[in-house]
């Protein structure tokens, strides 16, 4: 006798990246017996059968989401307030969402707004396991393994919703904090949205100039990796600045104001408080050692 799966269906939204991975994952660990995908290409999708990542392409939201024990929400967070009105009506009692979006309090607005009385069921999640690469052909079973999970849990999510959501993270190999919201956001605007947007910053200012060929053409390994996440996707990263606007907009002054410091220490000739700001950073990115 084969012992059941932990989880006997699950359907998956945006079988990109995130949502492709979330099911390779759980199919590498033996926990899930069937994943049904959605999306709006047709290609993709079929693209992602061919894969292995999904068994069935998904045609009728209602029949597929009354007997899933998770739903995930992998897509762009802008398309996700529809996703979530079309399938609060048909979600059956056991069936748990999570998303994979990289800002949360839109997220939960989005919830809040278009799931009624299925919110409770609802637990808000940021799988921070993001790469350049994006579709179907970039999941991996091994995208999650050792890396952060943070759950948002709602004031409604009971314990037990809560437990379960972070047990399917964790099949995935994934380590599963949790923060609310608002937290979520601020750590997030300071530690991954402002480095985007600084990486992006320098790019342009390059790329205006006239002589940029020839910039580019002496940059080395600083520049390289300073600005690896300028290959990021603009669209995404669009949607997360404007989502994020608030805490954004905080951290762009603060360091806006580190660099006026900068700025006057080098215009007077300050060498002791360069010295001084630079062996503080060193001393604390040399004992940084991510997960």
């Amino acid at each position: 006798m084969h012992a059941q799966p932990a989880l006997r269906k699950i359907v998956i939204f945006g079988v990109g990246l995130i949502g492709g991975s979330f099911a390779l994952a759980l199919r590498k660990a033996g926990a899930v017996g069937e994943v049904v995908g959605f999306g709006r290409s047709a290609a993709t999708l079929e693209q992602a059968r061919q894969l292995g990542i999904l068994d069935h392409i998904g045609r009728d939201e209602a029949h597929e989401v009354d007997n899933a024990d998770i739903v995930l929400v992998a897509t762009p967070v802008a398309q996700m307030a529809d996703i979530f009105a079309r399938i609060a009506p048909h979600l059956g009692a056991h069936t748990l969402v999570t998303d994979g979006g990289s800002t949360k309090g839109d997220v939960v607005a989005a919830a809040r707004a278009n799931l009624g009385n299925k919110l409770e069921q609802f637990v808000p999640a940021h799988p921070i396991a993001g790469a350049e690469k994006s579709g179907p052909d970039a999941a991996t079973a091994e995208l999650y393994v050792g890396k952060r999970v943070v759950l948002t849990p709602l004031p409604e999510n009971s314990p037990e919703n809560v437990a379960r959501v972070r047990k399917a993270w964790e099949l995935c190999g994934a380590n599963v904090s949790e923060l609310t919201a608002a937290q979520h956001d601020e750590v997030f605007a300071a530690v991954s949205h402002l480095p985007h947007l600084l990486s992006f910053a320098l790019v342009h200012d390059i790329a205006q100039r006239d002589n940029r060929d020839q910039l580019l053409s002496f940059a080395a390994s600083g520049f390289r990796d300073f600005t690896r996440i300028a290959a990021s996707s603009p669209e995404m990263w669009r949607d997360i600045c404007l989502a994020n606007r608030e805490a954004l907009l905080k951290e762009i002054m603060q360091y806006a104001d580190e660099l006026h410091g900068l700025y006057q220490a080098l215009e007077q000739r300050d060498a002791a408080k360069l010295e001084s700001v630079f062996s503080e950073a060193r001393a604390v990115r040399s004992n940084w050692h991510p997960q």
